[in-house]
């Protein structure tokens, strides 16, 4: 240690010394520049003392920290879980191309016999479409009509829905009741039931299971929204508009807007006019109500609206607009006519089941309608109940024409016209036929060689029915006219010859004529069958009738000429019916038909007598007249008309010669008009009926059968084997087996 002097000999201080030089300001010890002194150290501030709050301010503070620590967990793990529903829907998402047709069943499309559609049933579905290759009014109508913000959205429209629950609350209805504010892709999630396939086992129908799936409330909404928004990631915004526009259903039975442009307009949808567009997408609000087949001014009137919202969108300018207003859409002449839907419906009857009713498939049907007479009978029945009906009358009314061959070629089955399905008074009513049914009686005459020129009494008579006592007939105007014959007996309709020829022939061969024609339900097994006690629809006797006018054969009314599935060339089966086996000789028919044609010339139905040609008929009335008949035919044509009250009161002063026959005439004038004027096939054989004592080749005098004009001779026991003595009458011979031996007998075979 160095000791350093200094001035004035004081001593030093005791320094030690320094291990490292002393480094001078701006340098570094190794020569460097010196670093720059060191920061004063900052002196802490004092601590900000905390505010105090009230104890109510505090708690609220400290239970909204709680509720927000809980709220957002719970949003997060609420997120997670509806992330998760989302992905369980999107994962069951099949292709979009598999949701186009989402019918259950197929369509049946019926055919006239020109080939011309007149109905459809079922529902019928055009193709699949996408929304880029319709009509871009149609596209536009579409957006414009249901879902505007469609391009925008995410599936759900909260402005929609808010302002739907705006609505329905300001009309008094819930707040989800009524409008719902669904964007496109919810009704697309509505129409796919939320991915819920029909099952038998659990709907009691295919109705109840889209009830079901259109119904309405929150927890429906619920369910929809994250179903919707599964959609919009699985599909693009394109895709779920053709999904909408190919399974929206749109009135008619058209599923689709390819179907229901070609059902209304005929024409694709691709070639749709804006005003065809705007009546298509309007109805998607109301499709049965708006249906332009039903309503067409409804119909044209939402169309306006739809154009209102497209001009206002900018789909449309104002030129186009107001052209669309000036010139509405109108469905096509086939779409309009509603005509033909009774036959429509006896048609799908007639088919099975499982190629009409339940068709899975897409059916073409040719059937043997003709749409001018269809027309031209609606017609003639609506003129007569305007003009010689009382009003307000509720009296019903069927119509059947046919050829002679069954082909049905038009069918009435009622005054309204129908709905699919109801009540078809042609073909379901069965009703008595009352003096409708006496032709079948004297065929079985003429068919056993009786001729129209022999002769019967007409005069009071009994007759002893076993198990029952005594049947007396009368005649409806309670008088009786001596001897007359069997064409004057028919051509009045006397109801006392009529019972006694049919005793003669035999009820059972009767009953067994009648129901070869086709006339087979329900017929009497007594007397009372000769005046039609017994039950018979119209399309049955119709076609009964054919079977004389063929020259007698039988004959099975048919409609449906082919059946195809769609698209197929080969028919799967033809017709379903026509002629077939002989009933009665042609000569008996011709006999017959020249009586019927006196029906009209002298007799009950001479209000059916046409101007231009030769026809031939009967009329019917029922006891108490609670059923009314006209049938006959031309040369062309058989048609039959019944009239009477579905709750089977009586009528008023009707009978089968009155208003039956002036509908039946009215429809004849117009079927026949430019039809070629042709005879009736007629002719008056000579009578094989010799008497008792033979070898009388003309017709049968009173004085050759006594016992069969005599009603004051003894009755017959049936004692003897042959034919009865002279002086006795018929009386319990009315047995079917006796009366045809004496008949034998006196034939000499």
């Amino acid at each position: 240690m160095a000791i350093r002097g200094g001035n004035g000999g004081a001593k030093a201080p005791l320094v030690a010394d320094r291990r490292y030089p002393a480094r001078r300001a701006g340098a570094s010890s190794s020569g460097g520049a010196a670093k720059p002194p060191k920061k004063p150290r900052r002196t802490a501030r004092p601590a900000r003392p905390r505010r105090k709050h009230g104890f109510i301010l505090g708690s609220i503070l400290f239970l909204w920290r709680m509720i927000w620590a809980v709220l957002w967990r719970v949003t997060a793990v609420g997120a997670a879980i509806y992330a998760c529903i989302v992905f369980y829907f999107y994962a069951q998402l099949p292709e979009m191309t598999a949701l186009l047709d989402g019918r259950a069943r197929g369509s049946v499309t019926l055919l006239d016999r020109q080939g011309q559609v007149f109905a459809w049933r079922g529902e019928t579905f055009g193709g699949q479409p996408s929304a880029g290759n319709v009509s871009k009014y149609l596209h536009d109508a579409v957006i414009a009509t249901e879902d505007k913000r469609f391009y925008w959205h995410f599936g759900v429209s909260p402005r929609g829905i808010a302002s739907a629950i705006r609505i329905n609350l300001s009309e008094g209805r819930g707040a989800f009741q009524g409008n719902g504010g669904s964007t496109i892709t919810q009704q697309v999630a509505k129409l796919l039931c939320l991915g819920v396939v029909y099952d038998p086992a659990q709907w009691k129908s295919e109705a109840e299971y889209e009830r079901d799936c259109r119904g309405g409330g929150i927890m429906r909404k619920i369910k929809e929204v994250p179903y919707a928004m599964a959609m919009e990631v699985k599909y693009s915004k394109e895709e779920i508009l053709t999904i909408y526009m190919n399974r929206a259903y749109l009135g008619a039975g058209a599923r689709g807007f390819e179907a229901a442009a070609q059902r209304y307009f005929g024409k694709s949808a691709a070639n749709v006019t804006p005003a065809e567009a705007a009546m298509l997408a309007g109805l998607l609000q109301a499709p049965s109500t708006l249906a332009p087949t039903g309503n067409l001014e409804r119909s044209q009137n939402r169309a306006n609206v739809v154009i209102g919202l497209m001009e206002e969108q900018g789909y449309l300018n104002a030129a186009d607009a107001a052209e669309a207003r000036a010139n509405p859409a109108r469905p096509t002449e086939a779409a309009r006519q509603r005509s033909g839907g009774f036959f429509a419906d006896w048609v799908m009857e007639t088919t099975p089941d499982y190629l009409a009713r339940d068709t899975t498939e897409d059916v073409i049907i040719e059937t043997t309608l003709d749409q001018r007479m269809q027309k031209q009978a609606e017609e003639a029945l609506a003129w007569i109940f305007e003009n010689k009906v009382r009003e307000g009358s509720k009296a019903q009314a069927a119509i059947v024409v046919m050829s002679a061959d069954g082909a049905v070629r038009a069918m009435v089955g009622g005054r309204n016209t129908p709905q699919a399905g109801d009540f078809n008074r042609a073909t379901q009513a069965l009703r008595q036929t009352g003096s409708a049914f006496k032709p079948f009686i004297y065929a079985v005459a003429m068919d056993m060689g009786y001729s129209p020129l022999d002769y019967v009494s007409d005069e009071p008579w009994s007759i002893y029915v076993p198990g029952s006592g005594e049947y007396t007939p009368r005649n409806y105007d309670n008088r009786f006219k001596g001897m007359i014959t069997l064409t004057q007996a028919l051509a009045e309709s006397r109801n006392i010859p009529a019972v006694k020829i049919q005793e003669l022939v035999g009820r059972d061969r009767v009953r067994e004529v009648a129901t070869a024609f086709g006339v087979a339900q329900n017929l009497a097994t007594g007397p009372a069958l000769a005046l039609g006690a017994s039950e018979s629809t119209l399309i049955e006797m119709t076609a009964a009738y054919a079977g004389i006018l063929n020259g007698g054969s039988s004959v099975t009314p048919y409609g449906l000429m082919a059946l195809k599935l769609k698209d197929e060339a080969e028919p799967l089966f033809g017709r379903g019916g026509g002629i077939g086996e002989r009933v009665i000789s042609e000569t008996a028919a011709h006999a017959l038909i020249y009586m019927m044609t006196e029906v009209i010339n002298s007799g009950t139905g001479g209000r059916a007598r046409l101007p231009d040609r030769e026809a031939a008929g009967k009329t019917g009335t029922t006891n108490s007249a609670r059923d009314a008949w006209f049938v006959g035919f031309t040369a062309d044509y058989v048609v039959g008309v019944w009239m009477g009250y579905d709750d089977n009161s009586p009528l008023n002063d009707v009978t089968g010669g009155g208003l039956p026959a002036d509908i039946w005439r009215e429809v004849m004038v117009r079927i026949n008009e430019g039809q070629p004027v042709r005879d009736l096939p007629k002719e008056i054989p000579p009578s094989a009926f010799t008497g008792a004592g033979g070898g009388y080749d003309g017709p049968v005098q009173p004085e050759d059968v006594p016992w069969f004009n005599d009603p004051s001779a003894p009755v017959y026991d049936g004692g003897s084997s042959g034919p009865p003595p002279a002086g006795t009458n018929l009386g319990p011979v009315g047995t079917d087996d006796l009366a045809e031996q004496i008949l034998r007998e006196l034939l000499g075979n």
